[in-house]
């Protein structure tokens, strides 16, 4: 048999096909699926949930002209804490944001994939995915992962955009079996997200600028993780922030940590004061 020149792409790589990477990679290498490697089975998972790192709490809101993303950065194992510093909130392209929570391993890769789905995508096809494409895209990776989330190796993402179509921002949830949903205003998922969302129907308001959308999400995960342990406040010490992404017609941009500083700082006076809202 003939061998392949050294260098050269083996054929699979040059054999047209779906312009789906998930797809590609499950035909090719499926090992590299989010959760593929996992060998537990359904009988021996009470241990390994408890050890995995769990993510949580993701806040997304719309304001004129956007969407504001944010993630607190604790990840815990069990009653431990396992990172103080993880991040939760990825671009998944220019104008997508993503956020994760439950399995951080497995959400991270699935993060990962998400976006190299959109790339390969718009390699093959000349064009990138409508904002609803991309929405029906993550919720066909969600039920892929569905053998893995009946073991209880559960992710639950966040996904909000810029629709360049209606000029507005757009917020996306998800149910483990892939079910998809369009959240009007504001949404949050994760452990701290009953408390977090409690928050946001409070501080949101119709009209909100980018500055005060920022700091309408930090407000809701300090709530949040005044109230559930798995959630990690800002921490001034270590010089910890919560990750914050705003996507606007300008594409995705991370707000700076002297920024989100700047707003922890405002607002634990204000707390301290007996003060006030956003």
């Amino acid at each position: 048999m003939q061998q392949r020149a050294a260098g050269r792409l083996a054929d699979a790589y040059l054999r047209p096909g779906s312009s789906s990477f998930l797809d590609f990679l499950a035909d090719h290498a499926p090992e590299l699926l989010p959760g593929a490697d996992a060998t537990l089975t359904a009988g021996g998972v009470g241990d390994g949930k408890s050890l995995a790192p769990h993510a949580t709490t993701i806040v997304a809101l719309a304001f004129d002209g956007g969407v504001v993303m944010a993630g607190d950065r604790r990840a815990t194992a069990g009653h431990m804490i396992a990172s103080r510093d993880i991040e939760k909130v990825f671009p998944a392209d220019d104008y997508c944001a993503i956020g994760i929570s439950g399995s951080a391993g497995i959400g991270v890769d699935l993060a990962k994939l998400f976006a190299l789905e959109l790339e390969h995508y718009e390699k093959i096809e000349g064009s990138p995915l409508s904002l609803d494409g991309k929405a029906n895209r993550l919720a066909t990776l969600l039920r892929s992962h569905l053998p893995m989330a009946l073991q209880g190796f559960v992710v639950v993402p966040l996904l909000a955009g810029f629709d360049l179509e209606r000029g507005a921002g757009r917020i996306f949830s998800y149910d483990p079996t892939g079910g998809r949903y369009e959240e009007h205003e504001h949404h949050g998922t994760g452990s701290g997200s009953v408390f977090a969302r409690g928050a946001l129907k409070k501080l949101w308001r119709p009209g909100l600028d980018a500055a005060s959308a920022v700091r309408v999400a930090v407000e809701a995960l300090y709530d949040a993780a005044d109230d559930d342990s798995a959630t990690g406040g800002p921490d001034p010490v270590r010089r910890i922030w919560p990750i914050v992404a705003t996507v606007t017609a300008a594409g995705y941009q991370r707000v700076p940590e002297n920024e989100l500083a700047d707003v922890v700082e405002t607002l634990v006076a204000q707390r301290r004061e007996g003060g006030a809202q956003a």
